[in-house]
């Protein structure tokens, strides 16, 4: 018996990083539940084109791997691609399409058979084996699609993925007009119990409230956390 260690680390070369031509990646998730698959068509520069679909048909994990390596061979086909390096997690796939492995289960030969006839689009097309941990892309589509409730007659946008490296807010302190630190109200007030002269009502309400979050200790301002640690308050 064959028993693939899919989970365990990989270490080793990613061939889908050292091939310069058109790349497609292509996952299939089946649960009790629901089935989803998703293909990735990568090009020479980078370019990435990505569709996942949900199955709503009784469907064997295996069977989802082939409705997916389908999807994406069509999608090239569509888009006249004539060389190809083709990218699943599923071993018994490969030798089975490279005629390595016998197939006998009814359900997977029609697949199986259409693979074959779609490869003749082709001039050249090889299948590459690689493990989960390199075919992330695929398997997190799959299981976006078999996850969310898709309905029966509206059309979904596209669903567009960005990459931020940095928040969406920008947190600043401007620079005083009086050259003194921003803190330096809530100091001296913790200090001397006084609020400063020039203050108004609402402005000394305000201090008094906020005095209650920091610690004063051997002039050194802190600001107390909600799970009781101290932050050092820096100009």
């Amino acid at each position: 018996m064959y028993f693939p260690d899919e989970e365990v680390s990989f270490i080793g070369e990613d061939i889908a990083e050292s091939y310069d031509g058109w790349r497609m990646f292509f996952d299939g998730a089946a649960n009790f539940k629901v089935v989803g698959i998703g293909t990735v068509l990568v090009s020479e520069i980078g370019q990435h084109y990505s569709v996942s679909t949900k199955l709503r048909f009784p469907c064997t994990n295996n069977m989802a791997e082939y409705e997916a390596c389908i999807l994406g061979h069509k999608m090239d086909i569509d888009m006249n691609i004539q060389e190809l390096l083709v990218i699943g997690d599923l071993d018994l796939l490969i030798h089975q399409v490279h005629e390595e492995w016998a197939t006998k289960n009814s359900k997977i030969l029609p697949y199986l058979h259409h693979v074959h006839e779609l490869r003749k689009r082709f001039t050249n097309t090889k299948f590459q084996h690689v493990p989960i941990i390199q075919n992330e892309f695929t398997d997190a589509l799959d299981a976006l699609s078999s996850m969310i409730q898709h309905p029966n007659k509206n059309f979904i946008d596209p669903i567009p993925i960005k990459i931020h490296d940095q928040p969406t807010y920008c947190a600043h302190v401007e620079k005083e007009a009086d050259g003194k630190p921003w803190f330096h109200d809530i100091k001296e007030y913790l200090a001397k119990g006084e609020c400063p002269e020039f203050a108004n009502p609402i402005q000394k309400c305000t201090l008094q409230r906020l005095s209650n979050n920091f610690f004063h200790n051997g002039g050194i301002l802190y600001r107390r956390t909600p799970d009781l640690r101290l932050l050092r308050c820096v100009d």
